[in-house]
């Protein structure tokens, strides 16, 4: 291997290294443990290579963007599906090419979605993990259902597709000073738990995913489960 592969592994390491600190020092500050928050590394661009050295340096998960950047890294991975989580828009003629390469399917933004999956579920006589993603400040270039949409989505989806076990609430929220929107997601993640449809698994909701580069502190001090670092571990895009 060569001195800048070493360099890289080096700074990789380190970055998830400063990233557990802060996310521990976030965790303590809401009275939480640093346990709770897992790390997901996003590795929208990153060649395997460098997206193993994050596995090596302790990251939780990989989370995938594209349907086809997944399936030309997935063979070089060094973990198994139930690691990787697929986070970005998913359109229904894609689902059979993801299925199979994915732990959980983090942007389940219609009732449409989720019946697809189910239909390929079906045939694969298997379940699947999945989060609601919602759009909580109705921004029209975001996908996601509107706040006023979730809870009747979730209750179709729990009563019609039992192939999906909804694990949670994704949310990318608008970019704004302070934690607002953070909060707002908060606040209908612990309402999600409180009046889960009849149908829906019990137990089944642990996942609340937000929180990015540039704001997982303040996602971690309002009850984030999950936070989705790319450019904090990997750097700028390549």
């Amino acid at each position: 291997m060569t001195e800048s592969w070493y360099s890289d592994e080096r700074t990789i390491a380190e970055n998830i290294r400063e990233l557990r600190e802060r996310i521990a020092a976030a965790a303590a500050e809401s009275g939480r443990d640093a346990g709770e928050v897992r790390l997901m590394a996003v590795t929208k661009t990153v060649p395997a290579g460098r997206v193993n050295l994050a596995l090596r340096a302790g990251a939780d998960l990989l989370g995938e963007n594209r349907v086809q950047e997944c399936c030309e890294k997935y063979q070089n991975y060094a973990c198994n599906a139930n690691v990787i989580h697929f986070i970005g828009h998913l359109q229904t003629n894609k689902i059979r090419d993801i299925i199979d390469k994915v732990g959980m399917i983090e942007s389940v933004d219609s009732v449409h979605l989720a019946a697809a999956l189910q239909k390929e579920c079906e045939k694969r006589r298997e379940r699947l993990d999945i989060l609601l993603q919602v759009n909580i400040g109705a921004e029209e270039t975001k996908s996601g259902l509107l706040p006023e949409e979730l809870f009747p989505a979730w209750e179709q989806i729990a009563a019609e597709c039992p192939l999906l076990r909804v694990r949670g609430l994704m949310t990318i929220p608008p970019r704004a000073e302070g934690d607002f929107w953070l909060r707002k997601t908060q606040e209908l993640y612990l309402k999600m738990k409180e009046t889960a449809p009849k149908s829906a698994e019990p137990g089944a909701l642990d996942t609340l995913s937000m929180g990015m580069s540039g704001d997982y502190e303040a996602a971690v001090r309002c009850g984030s489960t999950q936070v989705r670092i790319g450019r904090g571990i990997f750097g700028e895009r390549r």
